[in-house]
């Protein structure tokens, strides 16, 4: 661990100071023993359950804000994991200024970054998770899924590069949602082949199209301590609404209750005594699973890229399910134990672990794995495109200086009125004054169907499409929550009302200041489009060539809608 000078102490204090952050000697130091505290977690019980989430192929440590948007409407308004900046930390004790709170929150993010550091990077998360397995006999660690996508090098090799590095990381079992973007033939290649013996690839919920039989293994059973732990896999209900239905055409998946609890039950009569479930549902719609599934002793949850500190405990039927959420892109890997006794469980511990790459050293053979697999596209990654002025980021309800960077790009390259950018959850974070390389843009745009286009609609298709995107996001029932976050716009102004029944929730939109005409027509740029056969230059292109004309990128004006009824509300900063 490198030391740190007394000049460089004090000018990380007056950064801090200067941003409103309290730190104390200690935390920013980093010194030589604060690994060992911030990672001093005590084994509890018997059954030991390591636990990441939608890492999106990040394999080096990054940047990542976490959102200042993440509103929750009917009953989810105001509960985990609808709380943002302040209203969390208060929520859970954490301290402002500290390296929880850079770690959950937005606040204070470019100069807690620069104090803190980068998070992630799986040399760092294999150090980490060799040192809690030491601990921990027979831990099992669990891939909720979204981990073969999301760089440029996960693109170019198909996903080999994150299933070498999750062997090398011993991930026990995982499930899927991204993944599938690959391609039924490619996931079902590396299901049988790469991972055969090696990694349970788990999913309950997703069937043959023709006659509903399992396409891969509902749930697998390990003895851990003398206790026998079942692990039920849960895929990403709406990939063929969300993603392209041509790219796994053979498969039907769905939320599928009924045979949860079917699975569930069918684990307990194998004889285990602790139940979990391996989700990618979002974590919405595993708070509403816990209430109507009986059985599940706790539901390790994705999709959403909530870093949740703390399960909610959720009661049912016959006991409560605890339900976690374990945050994205490498941050965070959650510890769940388990004192099972008399044949089930009598407590419990949890701690979701930022994965603080200052703290914990590289481990030496993920980081040569790491280095041999970028190697033949280093320098592609590298090419520099343009310095960053302001911050750049994506993630939130509505809108991230990332997203405003492509749809600037969009409407000016294509010529276009307006522009849509997909409400994406992943791609990284860069600080004012980085220099933005083509990998960074890769973090933003790596899609296995990334076509560009330019079309026609009418102001009424716009509004029709607002209107689909928005009802995916704010319906009050979460099994109705269909994609990610709010589609970004580029050119047009619009207000939302998120607690407004479908079809109702967009008005006022705008363009140049005068109302959209719902029978005008008017040129649209996006990209990412869903539909077989779909042409046109690749988004990633189109953003570089936007870059490199102009070296330098002001810092981007956000735009956002005008919001109604959500005054007050913890979700929003």
């Amino acid at each position: 661990m490198p030391s740190i000078s007394r000049r460089e102490f004090l000018q990380v204090l007056a950064a801090a100071s200067a941003a409103g952050i309290a730190l104390d000697a200690r935390d920013v130091l980093a010194a030589p023993d604060a690994a060992d505290r911030f990672y001093d977690l005590p084994r509890f019980g018997n059954v030991h359950l390591l636990h990441f989430t939608d890492c999106h192929a990040q394999l080096l440590p990054v940047w990542f804000r976490e959102p200042n948007v993440n509103l929750g409407v009917g009953a989810a308004a105001g509960r985990p994991p609808h709380l943002v900046g302040d209203k969390l930390l208060k929520a859970y004790g954490i301290r402002p200024g500290t390296r929880e709170a850079h770690a959950f929150t937005y606040l204070d993010f470019e100069q807690a970054a620069r104090i803190y550091g980068r998070i992630g990077g799986f040399a760092h998360l294999a150090t980490l998770v060799k040192r809690l397995r030491a601990q921990r006999p027979g831990a099992l660690l669990l891939d909720g899924g979204d981990t073969w996508q999301g760089s440029a090098t996960a693109l170019w090799t198909k996903g080999q590069d994150m299933v070498d590095a999750c062997k090398l990381l011993g991930v026990d079992m995982m499930t899927s949602h991204w993944e599938y973007t690959l391609g039924h033939e490619r996931v079902k290649q590396l299901v049988d082949g790469d991972l055969k013996g090696r990694i349970d690839f788990l999913a309950q919920n997703v069937r043959t199209a023709d006659f509903d039989d399992p396409v891969f293994a509902p749930y697998a059973l390990r003895e851990m301590n003398g206790v026998k732990v079942a692990v039920i896999g849960q895929a990403f209900p709406y990939t063929p609404i969300a993603n392209p239905r041509w790219m796994m055409p053979e498969w039907s998946f769905g939320i599928r209750d009924e045979d949860m609890q079917k699975t569930v039950n069918d684990a307990r009569a194998k004889g285990a005594q602790a139940v979990v479930v391996l989700s990618h549902n979002g974590m919405d719609v595993d708070l509403k699973m816990a209430s109507r599934v009986t059985g599940i002793d706790a539901i390790l949850g994705g999709h959403t890229h909530d870093g949740v500190p703390q399960p909610v405990i959720v009661k049912n039927a016959s006991g409560k399910t605890l339900v976690t959420n374990a945050g994205s892109n490498g941050k965070f890997l959650g510890v769940l134990d388990f004192e099972v006794k008399n044949g089930k469980v009598d407590g419990f511990r949890y701690k979701l672990l930022p994965v603080f790459a200052n703290l914990l050293p590289a481990d030496a053979e993920m980081a040569a794995h790491i280095e041999k697999i970028r190697a033949p596209y280093a320098d592609k990654l590298r090419e520099p495109l343009a310095v960053s002025e302001g911050l750049l980021y994506r993630r939130g309800n509505f809108n991230g200086s990332w997203d405003q960077l492509i749809l600037d790009a969009l409407i000016e390259v294509k010529g276009a009125d307006i522009a849509f950018s997909p409400g994406f959850r992943w791609g990284t974070s860069i600080l004012p004054g980085e220099t933005i390389t083509f990998e960074h843009l890769m973090d933003q745009t790596a899609i296995s169907y990334p076509a560009s286009t330019l079309n026609s609609l009418t102001g009424a298709q716009i509004k029709s499409v607002l209107e689909d995107v928005g009802d995916n996001l704010f319906n009050p029932d979460p099994y109705y929550q269909q994609g990610g976050d709010m589609v970004r716009i580029g050119g047009m102004s619009y207000t939302c009302d998120p607690n407004a029944k479908m079809g109702s929730r967009i008005r006022d939109m705008r363009l140049d200041g005068k109302p959209i005409e719902a029978d005008k027509t008017y040129k649209v740029a996006g990209w990412a489009a869903v539909g077989e056969g779909v042409t046109g230059e690749p988004v990633w292109d189109v953003v570089a060539h936007w870059l490199r004309d102009r070296k330098t990128v002001t810092p981007r004006r956000l735009n956002m809608p005008k919001l109604v009824g959500m005054e007050g509300n913890p979700g929003m900063a």
